[in-house]
């Protein structure tokens, strides 16, 4: 999900950090009020600021996830996917898009364009 979005889908970014709650996973950082903020990135030679959605852990592991709903800068959401797609396997995560009904759609079409097909989605 990308900054200008963020306060229209609030309610399913929290829906889906008591979905991880609820599969085990711990310290949970979100980019929302309520909870710690996760590192942000920012894109050398211009003011763009990357924040995943929600960081998590479980077994020892960190999680990177991103909301995949539908937004009119598809654009911008694609880089978005393939820097935390890059970083994640540098650094060893594993990330993870979350959708919900009625975003399906639109998310397999922006993964097949940018061919992240190893990408796993989490449907709520």
């Amino acid at each position: 999900m990308i900054t200008q979005d963020k306060e229209k889908y609030a309610n399913e970014l929290n829906q889906s950090i008591s979905y991880l709650q609820n599969l085990g996973y711990s310290n949970i950082k979100a980019d929302i009020e309520g909870y710690e903020t996760p590192k942000s990135y920012l894109k050398r030679g211009s003011t763009i600021e990357v924040t995943p959605d929600i960081v998590a852990e479980k077994e020892g592991r960190k999680h990177i996830f991103d909301l995949s709903l539908k937004s009119k800068k598809p654009r911008l959401l694609k880089s978005k996917w393939l820097f935390l797609n890059t970083l994640s396997q540098l650094k060893s995560y594993r990330f993870r898009l979350i959708t919900t009904r009625g975003h399906f759609k639109f998310t397999n079409q922006i993964v097949e364009d940018i061919h992240l097909d190893s990408i796993k989605l989490i449907k709520i």
